[in-house]
């Protein structure tokens, strides 16, 4: 009889073992296989050292056995409350009321990083990741806090352009990029993540790649790939062979910037002074730890950040949505909104799902305090 048990669960650690050995290497998930001859042509980038892409500044690299084993256990044997009481409400918003704005600048935030932007007439989308769980299998991560998104994707208008910070599970999505794809224009992403987006069955020539400072434009809106300090990677022996950043966008009337991840470091200062000054700047604030702090801002340093980068206002993103650090899930924007206040910085943190206006961002509601 404990044979039998024993062969039984065997047979099923066995089952389990070849079917997600088998899901690694065949899955789409996990984009190109960004082999020496696929990353030949950055050669030329002063951000390649011709075998990965690197941070300006030094930067820890916490990716070792004994810190993931440390980290899973904080993650069981956490004492705070890392998700919300019931799922967080969501404000809707419909497509005629998107397609009606055709001069204001205004920004719909679906939680966490992503966000469409309407700029100048352009309906442009940051980090589109609209599924429920941001990990290459549902098993595999923790799911949204809300039931719903704003809107969902088959409402959405027309994007001209969708534009990728890096390639993490939490930012560049599958599914959202599948579903999406037939209303795009046009993709901009760091070097290397557009190779992704090729095996995913997306042209070349609808895919333009940049390296930190480069700019381009679209229909009178000019932007710049901005540095961050971070790391990328979707598969084992894939890391760093793509860049990562953030994007400024800039219109006749305003200007934005778009963090990306990033820990804190000198290039706030020098985004400030190269492009400042902005009238709003999203600034990555959760998911945060001391272990991973060089990679990931702590929400004092959000604000400090923001107004290194020359910010009038400064919105809280990377949080909100999903559990990927062993901090109470609202914490993010408690901090920042604290530090905002200590030194007399506004700060935005709308509903998922509130407009927000640029020429008259909303105050504090103090929403999450509900959940």
């Amino acid at each position: 009889m404990l044979k039998r048990i024993l062969y039984s669960l065997l047979a099923i650690v066995t089952a389990f073992g070849v079917s997600g050995y088998a899901f690694y290497e065949t899955s789409d998930q996990f984009g190109a296989e960004l082999s020496d001859s696929q990353m030949a042509s950055y050669q030329s980038s002063p951000n390649w050292d011709g075998e990965l892409f690197f941070n300006a500044v030094h930067t820890r690299n916490t990716a070792n056995l004994g810190n993931i084993i440390d980290i899973l256990g904080e993650f069981i044997n956490t004492p705070v409350v890392t998700e919300p009481d019931k799922p967080v409400e969501v404000l809707k918003v419909s497509k005629a009321e998107l397609l009606a704005n055709q001069h204001e600048t205004q920004l719909l935030w679906f939680g966490h990083s992503t966000a469409l932007l309407q700029i100048n007439g352009l309906n442009l989308l940051l980090d589109p990741m609209l599924s429920s769980t941001p990990a290459p299998h549902p098993m595999l991560g923790s799911d949204r806090y809300s039931n719903e998104l704003p809107i969902e994707i088959a409402d959405l208008p027309y994007a001209d352009a969708v534009f990728i910070s890096h390639d993490h599970y939490d930012h560049l999505d599958l599914p959202s990029i599948q579903e999406l794809d037939a209303k795009v224009g046009h993709y901009y992403a760091p070097l290397g993540v557009g190779l992704h987006l090729q095996k995913w069955g997306i042209s070349s020539d609808r895919i333009t790649e940049m390296d930190w400072w480069q700019r381009a434009s679209l229909q009178g809106v000019e932007f710049t790939f901005t540095p961050a300090r971070h790391f990328s990677g979707r598969k084992l022996g894939t890391r760093n062979r793509t860049l990562w950043g953030g994007w400024a966008f800039k219109s006749p009337q305003h200007k934005i910037l778009f963090t990306g991840d990033t820990g804190y470091g000198p290039h706030f200062k020098e985004i400030g002074d190269r492009l400042g000054e902005f009238d709003l700047a999203m600034v990555e604030c959760g998911q945060y730890n001391q272990r991973w702090a060089d990679i990931h801002l702590l929400p004092e340093q959000t604000i400090q950040a923001g107004m290194e980068a020359k910010a009038k206002y400064i919105m809280p993103i990377h949080w909100g949505a999903f559990t990927l650090a062993m901090h109470e899930w609202d914490d993010p924007v408690e901090r920042a909104v604290a530090e905002g206040e200590r030194l007399n910085q506004p700060v935005v943190a709308p509903m998922i799902g509130e407009l927000v206006r640029i020429n008259q961002p909303p105050k504090l509601s103090y929403w999450w305090r509900k959940f």
